[in-house]
């Protein structure tokens, strides 16, 4: 993965995303979701010395005691604010913790994920366009706004054709938030705005259908630009 022109800086939050090569499919499968979101979950730790395979040959209560120890030593190259994992591409709003930990992050995922993938489906080359981008979040009305856009975006893209289903949309993180269900995600920030979950799910939803209609929100479709008065991601 080659360097970034703007290095991402430490404790600031940022919208992270990327499609597959040629717009192609980067999950066929429900094991290929699990696989994504098991490689997510395991490299936010900065320390994880054992390669994931490695990891996915120990036993069950072995994973647990392995994962209690990265727990406990709380050293994390990024936390997760949310995340979709849509047909073709991602979404992740997070916070940079370690110097470099996003790119560390993005950049051991997407090279495990796209070994797993080519192995699987008897394919060679990259998977993803490259190096992913990355949008800079400056200020709490675009962060919660990013939050709720990424958590819309199987109804955005008519992926699931009403509310309830989203909630229930088993690849994002909505599920954390709304359904109290165990996960990956640091919900503290926002947590802090929304401390009753019956606001929060309001104001998720009180934009579903604008957000649907809106014509530069197209599925299977990213730009650079994808939110007013955003930055321009950077290469």
């Amino acid at each position: 993965m080659p360097g970034r022109k703007f290095p991402l800086v430490n404790q600031h939050f940022y919208h992270i995303y990327n499609r597959g090569v040629e717009l192609r499919p980067t999950y066929k499968t429900k094991i290929d979701y699990e696989r994504f979101l098991e490689l997510m979950k395991y490299y936010r730790f900065h320390n994880t010395n054992l390669c994931f395979s490695k990891f996915k040959e120990l036993s069950n209560s072995k994973r647990h005691e392995f994962y209690k120890e990265l727990e406990i030593d709380n050293r994390k190259n990024a936390e997760i604010i949310c995340y979709c994992l849509m047909p073709n591409h991602f979404h992740i709003l997070i916070q940079q913790v370690q110097t470099n930990g996003i790119t560390n992050y993005l950049r051991k995922i997407q090279n495990a994920y796209t070994k797993y993938f080519n192995k699987k489906y008897k394919r060679t080359g990259p998977l993803f366009q490259g190096t992913f981008k990355s949008v800079l979040i400056e200020s709490e009305e675009q962060l919660f706004h990013v939050f709720r856009y990424i958590l819309l975006n199987p109804y955005s893209s008519a992926i699931v054709d009403n509310l309830k289903n989203l909630i229930n949309y088993p690849w994002s993180s909505i599920g954390e938030y709304l359904l109290d269900k165990t996960g990956m995600c640091f919900k503290e920030t926002i947590h802090q705005k929304f401390k009753i979950k019956r606001s929060l799910k309001e104001f998720i939803f009180n934009q579903a259908d604008y957000q649907r209609r809106l014509e530069n929100i197209k599925h299977l479709v990213l730009e650079d630009r994808i939110f007013q008065g955003c930055v321009p991601a950077q290469p």
